[in-house]
């Protein structure tokens, strides 16, 4: 009886929608400052970016091995303020998110929103979104030169039109080994080769991104998936089992 009930449990958690994620912070580029402060009571990250070319990351490896399509929500709380900077700029709508993606047979991408586009400055959409908002607009392609086992070879792309491809962060190997057209920038963790296959960005390899001192204050970084169709089914067959085993040790 017990072993039938982890498996409905095992099977349960499986076909969970959410992912509870893990998140870390790290340096990409250069020598970012990265603190522990609290805002209202809020336990929050203050990334300072106080030059060009600075660079740090917010990622997480919890909803690596989903496709890009199953993406439901996308958010993070931004505490200090914005208004300080010129309204649409880099500093005002910062940060942006980076996904490790790839094509399972060894070829990896990072896509990227750009919050300075007008369509993100709507409310707080670069820092809440939903797929039904996410999948209609622009997806830029970085850290690869070979595009050609992407649509249209990369170019004039949605996140729709990469739906189908699997949200993956290369390994620390592959990324020592390194490819043509990855850069110093890819979201991953200055000398480790740490990598997570969603990441809240801060920095740029331009002056873009500056924040000065204070920096930007941001906290509870969240992202959500949709499981497949075959995965929420196993989800209720594990309830099934768990409340069958109930009711026959009662």
């Amino acid at each position: 009886m017990k072993q039938i009930l982890s498996i409905g449990i095992a099977v349960l958690f499986i076909g969970a929608a959410t992912a509870s994620a893990d998140w870390s912070t790290f340096v990409i580029r250069r020598t970012p400052e990265i603190n522990d402060v609290t805002v209202s009571g809020v336990d929050a990250k203050e990334f300072l970016i106080t030059e060009g070319g600075m660079k740090a990351g917010w990622g997480t490896n919890d909803v690596n091995g989903f496709k890009v399509g199953q993406l439901s929500t996308i958010s993070i709380q931004r505490l200090d303020d914005p208004a300080r900077f010129t309204a649409g700029s880099g500093p005002a709508v910062a940060p942006y998110f980076n996904i490790w993606i790839t094509d399972g047979a060894g070829r990896f991408a990072v896509i990227a929103n750009e919050p300075t586009d007008p369509v993100w400055r709507s409310g707080d959409k670069q820092w809440n979104m939903d797929w039904d908002f996410l999948k209609d607009q622009v997806a830029k392609v970085y850290e690869t030169n070979d595009k050609s086992w992407l649509p249209n070879n990369g170019v004039g792309l949605t996140f729709e039109d990469l739906a189908n491809f699997t949200i993956l962060a290369p390994s620390v190997a592959q990324l020592t080994t390194g490819w043509d057209g990855l850069g110093t920038g890819a979201p991953r963790e200055l000398n480790t080769n740490v990598a997570y296959g969603f990441n809240w960005v801060f920095g740029d390899t331009l002056t873009h991104y500056v924040s000065g001192d204070p920096g930007y204050v941001v906290a509870n970084p969240r992202v959500t998936v949709v499981p497949a169709p075959g995965a929420a089914l196993l989800g209720m067959i594990g309830l099934g089992i768990a409340g069958w085993v109930k009711r026959r040790a009662a």
